[in-house]
C-alpha cells in the first residue's frame, strides 16, 4: 500500500448560511469548533437545510483523492455500526479506499461535521466528534502501518488519552510519517506536543501560515522559514492567496496560486492539497511539481460545493 491514513471518521453535513447565521450563534468564521453535546449540535442542524451529505474528516478526504490519482491507499477511522456509520464505510469503499476498520455498536454515534458555507465561500465547521475521537491503540493495526510506504495523520484527531496512544503506537510502526496540523484551534491547543512531533517525529509537516506562526510563536514569515531549514524534514506551508511554499534544508521553493477560478467553497482545499503533493512525493516528482500537483487538486476542489472531487 503506498499511504495508510489515520484521522477522523466524520460525516460532512453541507448547508449554506448568510453572515447573521455565524454571528447569532457566536461562531468564528474561517475555524473549527468542537460540540461535545449532541443536543446542542442537534439545535443547529434543525435550523439549516442541508446541500450535501458525504463521508469526511479531512485525511479521509485526501486519501480519497489519493486513490482517484490512482494511488493503492488504506484509511483507519472509528464509526460506530449504525446508519451514519455504514454510510460512511460504503463512501469510502466506493472511492477504491480500503476500509480498514471493523466497526461494531459503540456507546457515542459516528462523528458528524456541520460544514457552513457563507456567500463568500469561507467555510465554518461544527464538529461533534462522537465516537471518532474515541479512537485507540486497538483500533489501529501494526500489519497495515508497516506494509505502508507512508502513513498521513491529521492534528484534527490528536488529543491526551487514548487518540494520543493511537498516534504514538502508529507512528512508532511507521516507514515515513506526514501529519496536516490541520487547524489554528488544534496548535494552540496542542502546541508542545505538536511541537514535538514537528521537531522530532515528522517526515512531512503540512500547515498553513497562521498555523506555523502560532506554532513557533513566530513574528513573521522569516522566523517560519529559518525554523524549518533547521529541521532537516519537508514542511510545506500554503499561504491563501501567496500561494504554497516547501522548505527541505536549505531548499525553498515556492509556487503562486491559479487565477481566475471560479470559487465555490474552500471545504477541502488543504485537504486536497496534500493529496496532490502526497501523490508526486510518492511518484517521485521533483519538489516544485509536488506543490503544483497540489495547487491543481485544491483549484478543482474549491469550484464545487464539498470536499470530495
Amino acid at each position: 500500500m503506498k499511504i495508510l491514513g489515520i484521522g477522523n471518521a466524520i460525516v460532512d453535513v453541507i448547508c449554506k448560511v448568510d453572515e447573521n447565521f455565524i454571528n447569532k450563534n457566536n461562531l468564528t468564521k474561517g475555524t473549527m469548533k468542537l460540540i461535545f453535546d449532541d443536543k446542542e449540535f442537534q439545535s443547529l442542524l434543525s435550523n439549516l437545510k442541508i446541500e450535501k451529505t458525504i463521508s469526511g474528516g479531512s485525511v479521509a478526504n485526501s486519501i480519497v483523492g489519493l486513490s482517484q490519482l490512482g494511488n493503492n491507499v488504506g484509511f483507519i477511522g472509528k464509526v460506530s455500526d449504525d446508519e451514519l456509520g455504514n454510510k460512511y464505510e460504503e463512501g469510502l469503499k466506493s472511492e477504491n479506499v480500503k476500509y480498514l476498520y471493523s466497526k461494531k455498536k459503540e456507546e457515542l454515534p459516528t462523528g458528524t461535521c456541520l460544514i457552513l458555507v457563507t456567500p463568500d465561500s469561507e467555510r465554518t465547521m461544527c464538529t461533534f466528534l462522537g465516537t471518532a475521537g474515541k479512537i485507540n491503540e486497538k483500533d489501529v493495526n501494526v500489519d497495515f502501518i508497516k506494509q505502508s510506504e507512508i502513513i498521513f495523520l491529521e492534528g484534527y484527531l490528536w488529543d491526551e488519552g487514548e487518540p494520543k496512544k493511537a498516534f504514538e503506537k502508529a507512528i512508532k510502526s511507521a516507514n515515513k510519517v506526514a501529519m496536516s496540523l490541520s487547524d489554528q484551534f488544534c496548535v494552540d491547543r496542542h502546541k508542545q506536543h505538536f511541537l514535538d512531533l514537528v521537531k522530532n517525529k515528522l517526515d512531512i509537516t503540512f500547515a498553513n501560515e497562521q498555523e506555523m506562526m502560532s506554532l513557533i510563536e513566530a513574528k513573521n514569515f522569516e522566523e517560519i522559514i529559518n525554523f524549518a531549514k533547521n529541521l532537516n524534514k519537508i514542511t510545506v506551508i500554503t499561504r491563501g492567496e501567496k500561494g504554497a511554499v516547501i522548505i527541505s534544508n536549505n531548499e525553498i521553493i515556492e509556487n503562486g496560486i491559479e487565477k481566475n477560478l471560479n470559487i465555490k467553497d474552500l471545504t477541502g482545499a488543504g485537504d486536497l492539497f496534500a493529496a496532490g503533493f502526497l501523490h508526486g512525493y510518492l511518484n517521485n516528482f521533483s519538489h516544485i511539481d509536488c506543490l503544483n500537483k497540489g495547487r491543481e487538486m485544491s483549484s478543482k476542489i474549491i469550484q464545487q460545493i464539498g470536499a470530495r472531487l
